[in-house]
């Protein structure tokens, strides 16, 4: 019989809802912002999200962004922290002193409520919310009522993340929204980064600025990035600190491969996100955040329209749905 649960527990002295489901596990934090921060095949000792354990706990928890799967409302970077939407103008703040620019929103630190969870003989799940409304701090610069849920599903195809928001103000409202995912890179015990070979579905690259807001302009990509394209490169070629188009196919995924293990770890985004960036910490060898992203950064101060820049407008009463998954073939 197929070893499934979904209950709670403690992860580094933080409360977390447990998931398994076969050979699968997860674990997520809901009042760290409903982070999950563990997705393994125990099997085989696979982990293949950056978890922080040990001496990275304290670091995680004053700035989690670099583990687990944070979510980014609204994503990345916007200019001096304004723009303007249907003639309001929006003042968000400056929280990344070396470019003067607004970085990352508002609810990745957040405490989301467990909604449900639980577990049957087909999957195990967990579905998280956060209201944004008065009683959050970023409504502030964002005053629009909002609802936010992740259900989180393991089953034997992997770990499914369903991601809805319902805009409950009586106004339209801009809707931006990313992930700053951590993949582990090698995954798999024993390996290492010269066993990996990676496949990311980028199309174009955007120019940034010195500030690393978008120029409007795209650049050529280069030989490192022709083979992540292609499915042939490595993560770590360079430094990397780079914006995406989202290649026009219905497959727009990270995929991972471990020659050595002879494994594919897959991270399908979705077609809901038009955008990627890419992050390698300077290319540091052990992990790299691929994170998909529904606009560009600062999209609503680019001078393109909506089509390119992705900017989504959620009218009163509109629920806006994704999905994506990661699993291991």
């Amino acid at each position: 019989m197929t070893e499934h649960y979904a209950k709670q527990g403690i992860y580094e002295n933080e409360p977390a809802i447990l998931l398994k489901f076969g050979n699968y596990s997860a674990i997520m934090l809901p009042r760290i912002g409903g982070n999950l921060i563990s997705f393994r095949d125990d099997e085989r000792d696979f982990r293949f999200i950056r978890e922080p354990e040990g001496k990275d706990w304290p670091l995680f928890v004053e700035t989690p962004m670099l583990h687990g799967i944070p979510v980014l409302f609204p994503p990345n970077r916007y200019d001096g922290g304004a723009f303007e939407f249907d003639g309001r103008r929006y003042q968000l703040p400056v929280n990344e002193e070396k470019t003067g620019n607004h970085i990352h929103g508002f609810v990745y630190k957040s405490e989301w409520e467990v909604a449900s969870y639980g577990s049957t003989e087909q999957d195990s799940s967990v579905t998280v919310r956060l209201r944004f409304d008065e009683k959050h701090p970023g409504y502030t610069y964002f005053p629009h009522r909002v609802t936010l849920s992740q259900t989180f599903t393991l089953s034997k195809d992997g770990l499914r993340q369903q991601f809805d928001a319902v805009n409950e103000s009586d106004e339209a409202i801009p809707f931006m929204l990313g992930f700053h995912t951590s993949v582990n890179a090698p995954f798999a015990p024993g390996s290492s980064k010269e066993d990996i070979q990676c496949s990311i579905s980028i199309g174009e690259r955007w120019e940034l600025n010195d500030r690393m807001l978008p120029t409007g302009r795209k650049l050529p990509l280069s030989d490192g990035e022709l083979l992540l394209q292609k499915g042939e490169g490595d993560p770590y070629f360079e430094a990397l600190d780079n914006h995406y188009t989202a290649a026009s196919s219905e497959f727009n995924a990270m995929t991972l491969l471990d020659r050595r293990a002879n494994v594919r770890f897959v991270y399908e985004a979705g077609d809901a996100y038009k955008h990627w960036m890419v992050y390698n910490a300077v290319a540091n060898g052990k992990f790299f955040c691929p994170e998909p992203q529904t606009g560009m950064v600062n999209a609503p101060n680019v001078e393109l329209d909506a089509a390119q820049t992705g900017l989504i407008r959620l009218e009163p009463g509109q629920t806006w749905s994704a999905v994506s998954r990661m699993y291991a073939e």
